[in-house]
């Protein structure tokens, strides 16, 4: 009970933030899977900024309703917010699922990823991602943060091959996320930023704060 509260008190918080800073109301929800927090700490910007009901990708429910438990069906849009891990997009397999009861809303993803942002790559995370019925849904993009000491064993042993890779590359021939990678190895790197969601803001018709 008390966290179905917690839930309440938050979404009206940031609906009553939404109203102050003139921002028109909205019936929708932010949707996220985060593994190190960034694409977290996005959905809830996206959230503060458009009034938005937010919740983990774990928590939503397509069926009966449970306590403590969310239906996105419920919201004429859905803003889907994941990581980027080995070029799949977190979270996105419940998109697929239940993209038929989901089908005539207005729908948005949001990944997150440590690389610069590049019209390249984003284009090769769409083919990569949103196939068939997903083709045309908005894909938006915001830089994350890179900390090896707080990855999994598994995580931080895959980059530490794949560095190992890029290193061997020739600085001519190395794409902007290669050259990242080998700059953050070993270094804290915080590059969130909310001027990552204009784009994002724009397509909901939402000026930025």
């Amino acid at each position: 009970m008390k966290e179905k509260h917690k839930l309440l008190n938050d979404t009206v918080t940031k609906a009553g933030s939404a109203i102050c800073t003139g921002i028109t109301m909205e019936n929708g929800i932010v949707i996220y899977r985060s593994k190190y927090g960034s694409a977290k700490k996005y959905a809830h910007w996206i959230a503060q900024k458009t009034g938005f009901f937010c919740m983990e990708a774990a928590n939503c429910c397509f069926g009966t309703t449970k306590p403590g438990m969310e239906t996105p069906t419920a919201y004429n849009t859905v803003i889907f917010c994941g990581g980027i891990y080995a070029s799949g997009i977190s979270g996105l397999s419940l998109l697929r699922k239940h993209y038929p009861k989901l089908r005539g809303k207005r729908l948005a993803i949001f990944c997150v990823g440590a690389s610069p942002y590049s019209q390249k790559a984003l284009g090769e995370i769409r083919t990569h991602n949103l196939k068939g019925e997903l083709a045309d849904i908005p894909l938006f993009y915001g830089r994350g943060a890179w900390n090896e000491k707080a990855m999994s064993f598994k995580d931080r042993t895959l980059c530490r091959i794949l560095k190992k890779a890029v290193a061997k590359t020739p600085l001519d021939a190395q794409e902007p996320w290669m050259r990242a990678l080998l700059c953050a190895s070993g270094q804290e790197c915080d590059w969130t930023d909310e001027k990552y969601l204009d784009g994002l803001m724009e397509f909901l018709h939402i000026h930025r704060l």
